[in-house]
Protein backbone atom coordinates (compact mmCIF):
# COMPACT_ATOMS: atom_id res chain seq x y z
CA UNK A 1 0.00 0.00 0.00
CA UNK A 2 1.28 3.44 -1.08
CA UNK A 3 2.26 5.53 1.94
CA UNK A 4 1.27 9.05 1.51
CA UNK A 5 3.08 10.67 4.19
CA UNK A 6 6.15 9.80 1.86
CA UNK A 7 4.64 12.84 -0.43
CA UNK A 8 5.16 15.25 2.27
CA UNK A 9 8.17 14.49 3.79
CA UNK A 10 10.71 17.36 4.55
CA UNK A 11 13.76 14.97 3.66
CA UNK A 12 12.30 14.40 0.35
CA UNK A 13 11.35 18.13 -0.56
CA UNK A 14 14.87 19.84 1.21
CA UNK A 15 16.54 17.03 -1.29
CA UNK A 16 14.53 17.70 -4.48
CA UNK A 17 14.86 21.63 -3.53
CA UNK A 18 18.49 21.06 -3.53
CA UNK A 19 18.35 19.45 -6.54
CA UNK A 20 16.38 22.15 -8.38
CA UNK A 21 18.76 25.10 -7.62
CA UNK A 22 21.85 22.90 -8.64
CA UNK A 23 20.23 22.25 -11.73
CA UNK A 24 18.40 25.07 -13.25
CA UNK A 25 20.23 26.92 -16.11
CA UNK A 26 18.62 30.32 -15.89
CA UNK A 27 15.42 32.17 -14.97
CA UNK A 28 12.44 30.44 -15.89
CA UNK A 29 8.61 31.08 -15.95
CA UNK A 30 6.86 27.97 -14.99
CA UNK A 31 2.85 27.88 -15.06
CA UNK A 32 0.50 25.52 -13.10
CA UNK A 33 -2.65 25.13 -15.50
CA UNK A 34 -4.66 23.69 -12.78
CA UNK A 35 -6.31 25.92 -9.85
CA UNK A 36 -5.76 22.95 -7.51
CA UNK A 37 -1.99 22.97 -8.19
CA UNK A 38 -1.89 26.82 -7.45
CA UNK A 39 -3.59 26.18 -4.27
CA UNK A 40 -1.45 23.78 -2.92
CA UNK A 41 1.61 25.23 -4.12
CA UNK A 42 0.66 27.89 -1.66
CA UNK A 43 -0.57 25.91 1.30
CA UNK A 44 3.17 23.66 1.18
CA UNK A 45 5.13 26.94 0.80
CA UNK A 46 6.59 25.27 -2.15
CA UNK A 47 8.17 29.11 -3.03
CA UNK A 48 10.22 29.12 -0.32
CA UNK A 49 11.58 26.06 -1.45
CA UNK A 50 12.46 27.00 -5.09
CA UNK A 51 15.71 29.36 -5.91
CA UNK A 52 14.73 33.26 -7.08
CA UNK A 53 15.14 32.27 -10.55
CA UNK A 54 11.92 30.49 -10.85
CA UNK A 55 9.13 32.21 -11.12
CA UNK A 56 5.48 30.04 -10.29
CA UNK A 57 2.53 31.90 -12.30
CA UNK A 58 -1.03 30.70 -12.61
CA UNK A 59 -2.87 29.52 -15.61
CA UNK A 60 -6.74 29.19 -16.54
CA UNK A 61 -7.18 25.76 -14.81
CA UNK A 62 -9.82 27.22 -12.54
CA UNK A 63 -13.52 25.87 -14.05
CA UNK A 64 -15.30 28.88 -12.15
CA UNK A 65 -12.72 31.95 -13.11
CA UNK A 66 -12.96 31.13 -16.56
CA UNK A 67 -16.68 30.73 -16.99
CA UNK A 68 -17.81 33.63 -19.27
CA UNK A 69 -19.92 36.41 -17.73
CA UNK A 70 -22.41 35.98 -20.90
CA UNK A 71 -22.90 32.47 -19.57
CA UNK A 72 -23.59 33.56 -15.91
CA UNK A 73 -25.86 35.90 -17.54
CA UNK A 74 -27.71 33.25 -19.42
CA UNK A 75 -27.83 31.15 -16.50
CA UNK A 76 -29.45 33.86 -14.74
CA UNK A 77 -31.81 34.55 -17.32
CA UNK A 78 -32.79 30.75 -17.99
CA UNK A 79 -33.91 31.27 -13.61
CA UNK A 80 -35.54 34.03 -14.25
CA UNK A 81 -38.47 31.82 -15.71
CA UNK A 82 -41.34 30.80 -13.65
CA UNK A 83 -41.54 27.51 -14.59
CA UNK A 84 -37.80 26.25 -14.16
CA UNK A 85 -35.40 25.76 -11.35
CA UNK A 86 -32.03 26.04 -12.41
CA UNK A 87 -29.17 23.83 -10.62
CA UNK A 88 -25.77 23.98 -10.28
CA UNK A 89 -22.23 23.23 -8.13
CA UNK A 90 -22.41 25.26 -5.23
CA UNK A 91 -19.15 27.35 -6.14
CA UNK A 92 -20.86 29.18 -9.38
CA UNK A 93 -23.23 30.91 -6.97
CA UNK A 94 -21.40 33.80 -6.23
CA UNK A 95 -19.64 34.10 -9.91
CA UNK A 96 -20.20 37.72 -11.00
CA UNK A 97 -22.33 38.33 -14.11
CA UNK A 98 -22.77 41.88 -15.48
CA UNK A 99 -25.04 43.06 -13.01
CA UNK A 100 -26.04 39.87 -10.36
CA UNK A 101 -24.98 36.49 -9.36
CA UNK A 102 -27.05 33.26 -8.97
CA UNK A 103 -26.61 33.36 -5.46
CA UNK A 104 -28.06 37.44 -5.29
CA UNK A 105 -30.98 36.14 -7.53
CA UNK A 106 -31.46 32.80 -5.35
CA UNK A 107 -31.78 35.93 -2.84
CA UNK A 108 -34.49 37.30 -4.60
CA UNK A 109 -36.49 34.51 -4.77
CA UNK A 110 -35.57 32.24 -7.91
CA UNK A 111 -35.66 29.05 -7.68
CA UNK A 112 -32.23 27.82 -7.99
CA UNK A 113 -30.76 24.90 -6.31
CA UNK A 114 -27.32 24.03 -5.38
CA UNK A 115 -26.44 19.67 -6.29
CA UNK A 116 -23.88 17.39 -5.52
CA UNK A 117 -23.51 15.62 -8.15
CA UNK A 118 -25.67 16.03 -11.91
CA UNK A 119 -27.32 12.61 -10.73
CA UNK A 120 -29.64 14.52 -8.00
CA UNK A 121 -30.96 16.59 -11.01
CA UNK A 122 -33.08 13.39 -12.33
CA UNK A 123 -34.31 13.22 -8.91
CA UNK A 124 -35.37 16.77 -8.56
CA UNK A 125 -37.12 16.12 -12.22
CA UNK A 126 -38.92 13.38 -11.16
CA UNK A 127 -40.32 15.08 -7.71
CA UNK A 128 -41.37 18.19 -9.97
CA UNK A 129 -42.94 16.65 -12.73
CA UNK A 130 -44.59 20.87 -13.85
CA UNK A 131 -41.34 21.76 -13.59
CA UNK A 132 -38.47 21.81 -16.47
CA UNK A 133 -35.38 21.22 -14.20
CA UNK A 134 -32.33 22.98 -16.30
CA UNK A 135 -28.28 21.94 -15.09
CA UNK A 136 -25.85 24.43 -15.29
CA UNK A 137 -23.17 22.19 -16.57
CA UNK A 138 -19.26 23.50 -16.02
CA UNK A 139 -16.15 22.29 -15.35
CA UNK A 140 -13.31 20.72 -17.43
CA UNK A 141 -13.08 17.04 -18.41
CA UNK A 142 -12.96 16.23 -14.81
CA UNK A 143 -16.55 16.59 -14.33
CA UNK A 144 -18.04 16.44 -18.09
CA UNK A 145 -18.25 12.36 -17.81
CA UNK A 146 -20.88 12.53 -14.73
CA UNK A 147 -22.93 15.23 -16.33
CA UNK A 148 -22.73 12.82 -19.94
CA UNK A 149 -23.61 9.66 -17.45
CA UNK A 150 -26.45 11.82 -16.11
CA UNK A 151 -28.12 12.98 -19.93
CA UNK A 152 -27.58 9.40 -20.78
CA UNK A 153 -30.02 8.27 -17.62
CA UNK A 154 -32.08 10.97 -18.31
CA UNK A 155 -32.97 9.50 -21.43
CA UNK A 156 -33.22 6.10 -20.13
CA UNK A 157 -35.76 7.18 -17.68
CA UNK A 158 -37.75 9.18 -20.39
CA UNK A 159 -37.60 12.47 -18.37
CA UNK A 160 -39.38 15.65 -20.29
CA UNK A 161 -38.94 17.93 -17.69
CA UNK A 162 -34.49 17.77 -17.77
CA UNK A 163 -32.18 20.08 -19.05
CA UNK A 164 -28.77 20.33 -19.98
CA UNK A 165 -27.03 24.23 -19.81
CA UNK A 166 -23.22 22.97 -21.22
CA UNK A 167 -20.57 25.14 -20.74
CA UNK A 168 -18.10 22.91 -20.52
CA UNK A 169 -14.69 23.54 -21.65
CA UNK A 170 -11.05 21.67 -22.76
CA UNK A 171 -7.92 22.35 -21.71
CA UNK A 172 -5.70 21.42 -24.16
CA UNK A 173 -7.05 24.01 -26.53
CA UNK A 174 -6.72 26.84 -23.87
CA UNK A 175 -3.08 25.54 -23.44
CA UNK A 176 -2.74 26.07 -27.22
CA UNK A 177 -4.51 29.05 -27.14
CA UNK A 178 -1.86 30.50 -24.36
CA UNK A 179 1.31 29.35 -26.23
CA UNK A 180 0.16 31.08 -29.03
CA UNK A 181 -0.22 34.27 -27.39
CA UNK A 182 2.29 36.80 -28.33
CA UNK A 183 2.24 38.48 -24.98
CA UNK A 184 2.40 35.16 -22.62
CA UNK A 185 6.08 33.71 -22.43
CA UNK A 186 6.28 30.14 -20.75
CA UNK A 187 9.36 28.34 -20.35
CA UNK A 188 7.57 25.24 -18.76
CA UNK A 189 4.04 24.01 -18.07
CA UNK A 190 2.96 21.69 -14.97
CA UNK A 191 -0.43 20.00 -16.28
CA UNK A 192 -3.17 19.02 -14.32
CA UNK A 193 -3.75 15.97 -12.46
CA UNK A 194 -7.02 15.54 -12.04
CA UNK A 195 -7.68 16.21 -16.03
CA UNK A 196 -4.96 14.20 -17.40
CA UNK A 197 -6.59 11.12 -15.55
CA UNK A 198 -9.37 11.64 -17.73
CA UNK A 199 -7.45 12.20 -21.02
CA UNK A 200 -3.82 10.49 -20.53
CA UNK A 201 -0.86 12.21 -22.03
CA UNK A 202 -2.12 12.18 -26.10
CA UNK A 203 -3.86 15.31 -26.43
CA UNK A 204 -0.78 17.82 -24.79
CA UNK A 205 1.61 15.73 -27.35
CA UNK A 206 0.99 19.29 -29.46
CA UNK A 207 3.07 21.62 -26.42
CA UNK A 208 6.14 19.83 -26.82
CA UNK A 209 5.94 19.04 -30.63
CA UNK A 210 4.37 22.09 -32.15
CA UNK A 211 5.49 24.79 -29.11
CA UNK A 212 9.01 23.40 -27.43
CA UNK A 213 7.43 24.07 -24.04
CA UNK A 214 8.63 21.41 -21.89
CA UNK A 215 5.57 19.80 -20.01
CA UNK A 216 5.25 17.69 -16.75
CA UNK A 217 1.46 16.18 -15.44
CA UNK A 218 1.92 15.86 -11.72
CA UNK A 219 -0.08 15.38 -8.78
CA UNK A 220 -1.10 17.23 -5.90
CA UNK A 221 0.94 16.62 -2.53
CA UNK A 222 4.16 18.77 -1.96
CA UNK A 223 6.01 16.43 -3.18
CA UNK A 224 4.95 15.53 -6.50
CA UNK A 225 4.99 19.20 -7.02
CA UNK A 226 8.41 19.29 -6.87
CA UNK A 227 8.89 16.40 -8.35
CA UNK A 228 7.24 18.04 -11.41
CA UNK A 229 9.26 20.80 -10.99
CA UNK A 230 12.62 19.38 -10.83
CA UNK A 231 11.47 17.28 -14.14
CA UNK A 232 11.10 20.63 -15.76
CA UNK A 233 14.29 21.92 -15.15
CA UNK A 234 15.73 18.74 -16.57
CA UNK A 235 14.31 18.97 -19.36
CA UNK A 236 14.75 22.97 -20.41
CA UNK A 237 18.48 22.30 -19.27
CA UNK A 238 18.64 19.64 -21.73
CA UNK A 239 16.71 21.22 -24.20
CA UNK A 240 14.83 18.18 -24.74
CA UNK A 241 10.74 19.17 -24.32
CA UNK A 242 8.77 16.31 -23.81
CA UNK A 243 5.23 15.33 -21.77
CA UNK A 244 6.47 13.91 -18.69
CA UNK A 245 4.45 11.89 -16.46
CA UNK A 246 5.13 12.49 -12.81
CA UNK A 247 1.32 11.47 -11.61
CA UNK A 248 1.78 7.68 -12.47
CA UNK A 249 0.24 6.67 -9.21
CA UNK A 250 -3.71 8.02 -10.80
CA UNK A 251 -2.82 9.19 -14.25
CA UNK A 252 -2.45 5.86 -17.10
CA UNK A 253 -0.99 7.32 -20.58
CA UNK A 254 -4.84 6.40 -22.34
CA UNK A 255 -6.17 8.34 -19.56
CA UNK A 256 -9.77 6.89 -18.71
CA UNK A 257 -11.18 5.33 -22.10
CA UNK A 258 -15.04 4.71 -20.29
CA UNK A 259 -15.17 8.26 -19.25
CA UNK A 260 -13.57 9.69 -22.47
CA UNK A 261 -16.26 7.68 -24.31
CA UNK A 262 -19.25 8.64 -22.53
CA UNK A 263 -17.84 12.22 -22.75
CA UNK A 264 -17.70 11.92 -26.76
CA UNK A 265 -21.09 9.97 -26.87
CA UNK A 266 -23.00 12.47 -25.58
CA UNK A 267 -20.77 16.21 -26.38
CA UNK A 268 -18.94 17.29 -29.12
CA UNK A 269 -16.36 19.82 -29.44
CA UNK A 270 -17.54 23.61 -30.03
CA UNK A 271 -16.48 27.11 -29.92
CA UNK A 272 -15.88 28.64 -26.65
CA UNK A 273 -16.09 31.80 -25.03
CA UNK A 274 -13.56 31.73 -21.46
CA UNK A 275 -13.78 34.92 -18.97
CA UNK A 276 -11.16 37.29 -19.84
CA UNK A 277 -9.36 35.55 -22.56
CA UNK A 278 -11.67 35.75 -25.34
CA UNK A 279 -13.21 32.99 -27.36
CA UNK A 280 -10.96 29.99 -28.24
CA UNK A 281 -11.86 27.76 -31.13
CA UNK A 282 -12.70 24.10 -30.29
CA UNK A 283 -12.12 24.65 -26.49
CA UNK A 284 -16.06 23.81 -25.15
CA UNK A 285 -18.75 20.57 -25.31
CA UNK A 286 -22.05 21.15 -26.71
CA UNK A 287 -24.49 18.02 -26.56
CA UNK A 288 -24.74 16.24 -29.91
CA UNK A 289 -27.85 16.53 -32.47
CA UNK A 290 -29.24 13.38 -30.80
CA UNK A 291 -29.82 15.23 -27.55
CA UNK A 292 -31.03 18.78 -29.00
CA UNK A 293 -34.38 17.92 -27.06
CA UNK A 294 -32.34 18.01 -23.40
CA UNK A 295 -30.25 21.13 -24.91
CA UNK A 296 -31.32 24.27 -23.06
CA UNK A 297 -29.65 26.73 -25.41
CA UNK A 298 -32.17 25.09 -28.15
CA UNK A 299 -35.21 24.79 -26.11
CA UNK A 300 -35.45 28.40 -24.17
CA UNK A 301 -34.34 32.04 -25.01
CA UNK A 302 -30.86 32.30 -23.05
CA UNK A 303 -29.48 35.40 -25.22
CA UNK A 304 -28.21 38.34 -23.84
CA UNK A 305 -26.53 41.68 -24.40
CA UNK A 306 -23.03 41.09 -24.49
CA UNK A 307 -20.87 41.58 -21.46
CA UNK A 308 -17.62 43.30 -20.82
CA UNK A 309 -15.15 42.66 -18.10
CA UNK A 310 -15.36 44.50 -15.05
CA UNK A 311 -13.83 48.31 -15.07
CA UNK A 312 -10.11 47.63 -13.69
CA UNK A 313 -10.26 43.85 -12.96
CA UNK A 314 -7.59 42.07 -14.57
CA UNK A 315 -8.60 38.49 -14.61
CA UNK A 316 -8.10 37.66 -17.91
CA UNK A 317 -4.19 38.59 -17.77
CA UNK A 318 -4.13 37.12 -14.57
CA UNK A 319 -5.47 33.85 -16.06
CA UNK A 320 -2.95 34.20 -19.28
CA UNK A 321 0.16 34.68 -16.69
CA UNK A 322 0.43 37.76 -17.89
CA UNK A 323 -0.30 39.24 -14.40
CA UNK A 324 0.02 38.09 -11.00
CA UNK A 325 -3.46 38.54 -8.93
CA UNK A 326 -1.28 41.55 -6.82
CA UNK A 327 -0.47 43.65 -10.42
CA UNK A 328 -4.87 44.25 -10.22
CA UNK A 329 -5.20 47.81 -8.88
CA UNK A 330 -8.66 46.55 -7.52
CA UNK A 331 -7.21 43.24 -5.58
CA UNK A 332 -7.58 43.28 -2.05
CA UNK A 333 -9.31 46.57 -2.13
CA UNK A 334 -12.54 46.49 -4.38
CA UNK A 335 -12.02 43.04 -4.88
CA UNK A 336 -11.78 40.24 -1.50
CA UNK A 337 -13.56 37.40 -1.15
CA UNK A 338 -16.50 38.28 0.75
CA UNK A 339 -16.90 41.00 -2.34
CA UNK A 340 -15.36 39.03 -5.40
CA UNK A 341 -15.28 41.63 -8.36
CA UNK A 342 -13.70 39.21 -10.76
CA UNK A 343 -14.16 35.43 -10.61
CA UNK A 344 -10.73 34.29 -9.94
CA UNK A 345 -11.52 36.02 -6.23
CA UNK A 346 -14.83 33.51 -5.80
CA UNK A 347 -13.67 29.95 -6.37
CA UNK A 348 -10.91 28.34 -3.77
CA UNK A 349 -8.90 27.68 -6.79
CA UNK A 350 -8.87 30.97 -8.36
CA UNK A 351 -5.43 32.19 -7.75
CA UNK A 352 -6.67 35.61 -6.41
CA UNK A 353 -8.57 34.12 -3.71
CA UNK A 354 -5.25 31.67 -3.04
CA UNK A 355 -3.07 34.63 -2.80
CA UNK A 356 -5.58 36.47 -0.53
CA UNK A 357 -5.93 33.75 1.50
CA UNK A 358 -2.40 32.37 2.04
CA UNK A 359 -0.95 35.57 3.05
CA UNK A 360 1.00 37.02 0.38
CA UNK A 361 1.65 41.25 1.60
CA UNK A 362 -0.41 43.47 0.02
CA UNK A 363 -1.94 46.84 0.50
CA UNK A 364 -5.00 47.43 2.68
Amino acid sequence: MLDMELFKDPAIANRLSKQIKESVPHSLRLMEVCGTHTVAIFRSGIRSLLPEEITLLSGPGCPVCVTAIEDVDRAIKLAGQSDVILTTFGDMMRVPGSTSSLYEEKARGREIRIVYSPMDCLKIARENPEKKVIFFATGFETTSPSVAATTLESRTLGLKNFYIFSVHKLVPPAISALLSSEDVRLDGLILPGHVSTIIGIKPYEFIASQYSVPSVISGFEPIDILQAIYMLVLQIKNKEPKIGLQYKRVVCPDGNQKAAGLINTVFKPADAKWRGIGVIPQSGLKLRDEFSFMDAEKIFDADVPQSKEPSGCSCGEVLRGVKIPTDCPLFAKACTPENPIGACMVSTEGSCAAYYKYGVSFPL
